[in-house]
């Protein structure tokens, strides 16, 4: 009699243990990844005080936990190659990539880890709290995005898109190369407004 007891209470534990695991499954953070073809790392910084001087990164990847049900809950994990730097101006890009500036040769990498995500004012708006690395340099920044939708793709894939928009000192991160003109001013600006545009597609499970 214990036996069959101890038996039917075994089963029964682990009828239930399936059972949390399952709805645990249903209720699990969605895995995406960045889609590098479709989403864009663009920044601009003021050029003789006069005008924008303009590029991009080309090549970098990411992954986002996306949660629906509580976008809180979700989270980002990006890195970007420096030496994919694209300003329309090869002779800029190689003196960009140099020790003067992002050298490229020692820091590769830029990087942005999530820390936290908070609800902002607005329909879905949010900020994205977390580590920015660059040229050895680590910084806690606050990012504010947007989700802009969650749909099913030409093939059936589930696709996710943000865009996101922050200035950032250079001067922060040690990108401290300037000159100054006869005016006074800087041939090149300190603050650099940088934006995002990301869609990321369902990662397969396996």
């Amino acid at each position: 009699m214990y036996k069959e007891l101890n038996l039917n209470y075994k089963k029964a534990l682990l009828t239930t243990l399936m059972s949390f695991s399952l709805i645990s499954s249903c209720f699990a953070a969605d895995r995406f990844e960045i889609d590098n073809d479709h989403s864009s790392v663009a920044f601009a910084v003021k050029h003789l005080v006069l005008s924008n001087a303009k590029g991009n990164f080309k090549n970098f990847n990411g992954i986002i936990t996306y949660d629906p049900k509580d976008i809180t809950k979700s989270s980002v994990n990006v890195s970007i190659k420096v030496d994919s730097i694209d300003t329309d101006n090869e002779k800029r890009d190689e003196h960009l990539k140099t020790a003067e500036f992002f050298d490229a040769a020692k820091y590769p990498e830029i990087t942005f880890v999530s820390k936290q995500i908070k609800k902002a004012k607005g329909n879905n708006n949010y900020i994205c709290i977390g580590n920015l690395t660059m040229h050895g340099v680590t910084k806690q920044i606050s990012l504010p995005f947007q989700i802009t939708g969650l749909i099913k793709g030409m093939k059936g894939e589930s696709r996710l898109g943000a865009n996101a928009a922050i200035t950032l000192n250079r001067k922060d991160f040690g990108l401290n190369w300037n000159k100054t003109m006869d005016n006074g001013g800087l041939v090149i600006g300190e603050q650099v407004k940088v934006s995002l545009e990301v869609e990321a597609i369902a990662a397969v499970q396996k």
